[in-house]
């Protein structure tokens, strides 16, 4: 690594610390040939498939563009910025559990409506009425249908809000 200083390629690591984040290791160095002191970080590089979308484009993964499907679909909706991020990440993490080097957009969109589901029945409707372009209104009946009942299921078959 070279110094920002004076360009020299010899340095030492004087201190060693993870970041406030834990995501990171921060290292203090010091230029073996100016003796300046400077900071580097280093991350572990996540490794996320291309996306193959419905054409046969292939694209790199956009953590922005399933952030802003999500915050489209929670507009309006009492879902904390937080719970948002929290689900992105979901589906990023997702991705790179991935075995392959290309995953479908179709699997992402999959994901994200089963995080939504969990999320906010609202925000999961808004999702799936423009992933999955419901051609009519049955389609989109069908589609409540199947969160009902999946909601009913999952609280145990109690009826309640």
């Amino acid at each position: 690594m070279k110094c920002p200083f004076c360009a020299h390629g010899e340095n030492k690591v004087i201190d060693s610390r993870i970041s406030k984040d834990g995501d990171a290791i921060r290292r203090r160095r010091e230029c073996l040939g100016c003796s300046k002191r400077f900071t580097t970080y280093e991350f572990v590089e996540e490794v996320l498939p291309m996306v193959v979308k419905k054409d046969g484009r292939r694209e790199p993964f956009d953590r922005t563009k399933i952030r802003n499907g999500i915050k489209k679909a929670c507009e309006k909706r009492p879902i904390s910025t937080d719970a948002i991020e929290a689900v992105v990440d979901k589906v990023e993490r997702a991705c790179q559990e991935f075995q392959d080097k290309e995953i479908p957009s179709s699997a992402i969109g999959e994901r994200i409506m089963y995080e939504l589901q969990n999320l906010d029945g609202v925000a999961y409707v808004r999702f799936a009425s423009v992933y999955r372009q419901f051609r009519d209104v049955s389609e989109f009946l069908e589609e409540l249908k199947d969160l009902l009942h999946a909601k009913k299921e999952g609280e145990g078959g109690k009826h309640g809000g």
